[in-house]
């Protein structure tokens, strides 16, 4: 039919505070241009929000900005305000769940709060953890809401509708904590389709990586128009003491189920036909020394669709996070549990998406004309390295590091890419005219173009990674543009690290700026040699004594024989 511009079936998706912005030196003074933060809206596509939590109150907020579009459609027993500026539903056809935003799941609210929510002082979890101020990156912003997660999942059509919706209402970043159980293909992909029509509008999506860790392959957010995120470790963590009928103590340091558990202390089991065990009240403690680790649970790389673009992209808070809760909403798995909380305490990447997604709320708050590229770049080359050691899947597992907010409003050079750079790599990809309208929709006409020989090396992307199989040497050529957003007159050097396996050169190695939003061109060579090891990694960093951007460089060795063996 005409105005369709592709059928595909429709896949269920499953969704994905007071320490995690302090642990990454985003404190409750950080400097903000309120006027201008009140003007951004983030649009969550998730299960809905609980509107009366203090998190979302409007008290001391004005009219929604004149920029918005939206519309208050909560459906049943729901209310906007002056902080909840919009609200959607899609219902599964077939539930009998009730038509509203109300969120009884409880994931929704989380998310929204720890991306955008009010402060909130002296909460805690049943008076006793996390105890502390909760609040957003951006508690000034606005939220519009687009519920499209339901008890059973989550749709493609719903998750798509959303997307249109919140596009046309006028957000200014869309947070989407959620996935498949597996990587699809772009055309496939509903949240890469949405997350495409976003970018053509200007607008960022922050997503999940995915919880299917530590496997290999396992990253489901992988289109390179919208940032992939990885969760990690903060340096508090809750632990319970477990005191053993003969008196000893076990400290259950992190939590663990009871199959780990077993499986650990078996033998000093089978030992005792009577075994008794107290579990203590849980309690706070720091461990500064061994964080940020990114999870067990938090999906990594390579990307399977297009391996050559490193996914995930960066790694943000996601274990233990304390945030916002609806009160009717399941507190555990157990059916008789009956209790009711204002906040809790969960883990995902879904919780680690918020924090990027209200991270770029704030760049945007400074810099409101940026293109989502460049607030995606500010966030990469700003991240803080992580320490391989203890992240021994090193980039698979955080991309180019963990989420440092501050730095972020100031990178010094960007990295962007637009509509037409994002169809030329997915026509070096093998995608055809008809194939690309699937990504694209009707807004244009589309087509790759004749005898199109480009390389996904090609794309302005902040990190690279370059595929290899094991016996031979390969050279690898990446062509890349910086955008001067720093200081008008600034000369950058580039340093390069690489191991014995690699060598990395850049040419030119200075770059000469006069003006701000002046462009540089740059190449990078990367050689590299037959490896014993899976991976290796090198970088580039471009300085001009004030800024630090640094692009990690990942290059992997597949055994043709055991594709999935580059993580053993």
């Amino acid at each position: 039919m005409e105005g369709i511009v592709s059928v595909f079936p429709s896949v269920t998706l499953k969704p994905q505070t007071t320490r995690s912005w302090d642990f990454m030196g985003f404190g409750e003074h950080v400097d903000r241009v309120p006027t201008v933060e009140s003007d951004v809206i983030i649009g969550f596509i998730d299960t809905g929000i609980w509107p009366e939590s203090e998190s979302f109150s409007d008290k001391g907020f004005g009219p929604p900005p004149k920029k918005w579009k939206g519309v208050c459609n909560g459906g049943v027993n729901f209310t906007c305000n002056h902080k909840i500026i919009g609200a959607r539903y899609y219902p599964i056809p077939d539930s009998d769940e009730a038509n509203s935003t109300r969120d009884t799941i409880g994931h929704g609210t989380h998310t929204a709060s720890t991306a955008a929510g009010n402060q909130v002082n002296h909460v805690s979890l049943f008076d006793s953890l996390a105890e502390g101020n909760a609040r957003g990156a951006v508690p000034l912003s606005r939220i519009a809401v687009y519920k499209a997660c339901w008890a059973d999942g989550c749709g493609s059509d719903q998750i798509l509708s959303a997307f249109d919706d919140a596009i046309s209402d006028g957000v200014d970043i869309i947070s989407i904590s959620l996935g498949f159980s597996s990587p699809l293909e772009y055309s496939q992909d509903a949240i890469a389709i949405g997350a495409f029509h976003a970018m053509q509008h200007g607008i960022l999506t922050s997503n999940s990586a995915g919880n299917q860790g530590p496997s290999p392959h396992s990253v489901i957010s992988i289109a390179p128009w919208m940032i992939s995120v990885a969760a990690s470790t903060t340096d508090r963590q809750f632990t319970d003491k477990v005191i053993l009928g003969d008196n000893s103590t076990l400290t259950m340091f992190p939590l663990i189920t009871g199959y780990q558990a077993f499986n650990l202390t078996r033998c000093s089991i089978e030992n005792n036909r009577n075994p008794e065990a107290t579990i203590t009240k849980s309690m706070t403690v720091r461990d500064r020394a061994n964080a940020p680790i990114v999870i067990s649970f938090s999906s990594r790389g390579p990307n399977s669709v297009t391996p050559d673009i490193l996914k995930p992209d960066i790694s943000a808070p996601g274990v233990e996070i304390f945030a916002a809760w609806s009160p009717i909403a399941p507190l555990s798995q157990f059916p008789d549990d009956t209790r009711s909380i204002k906040y809790n305490i969960i883990s995902g990447t879904s919780m680690a998406c918020p924090h990027v997604s209200g991270a770029a709320a704030y760049v945007k708050t400074f810099h409101p004309d940026w293109s989502p590229s460049a607030i995606k770049s500010a966030l990469m080359t700003t991240a803080s390295p992580m320490i391989a050691t203890r992240n021994p899947d090193r980039e698979f597992a955080y991309g180019a590091g963990h989420l440092n907010p501050l730095k972020a409003v100031q990178p010094g050079l960007v990295y962007e890419s637009f509509e037409d750079d994002y169809i030329k790599m997915l026509c070096s990809i093998g995608y055809t005219s008809d194939m690309l309208k699937l990504m694209v929709g009707n807004t244009r006409t589309t087509s790759c173009p004749p005898n199109h020989k480009g390389a996904v090396w090609d794309l302005n992307y902040p990190t690279m990674a370059l595929v290899l199989i094991k016996a031979p040497e390969k050279e690898a050529t990446f062509t890349r543009t910086v955008t001067n957003v720093g200081l008008p007159n600034s000369t950058y050097k580039a340093t390069t690290t690489f191991p014995s396996q690699l060598i990395v050169t850049v040419e030119p190695n200075v770059l000469f700026f006069k003006s701000l939003n002046e462009k540089q061109s740059f190449v990078v060579k990367v050689s590299a040699k037959p490896s014993s090891q899976n991976f290796v990694s090198a970088s580039v960093v471009w300085s001009d004594g004030i800024h630090n951007v640094r692009s990690p460089i990942l290059v992997y060795y597949v055994n043709i024989t055991n594709p999935d063996n580059s993580m053993n």
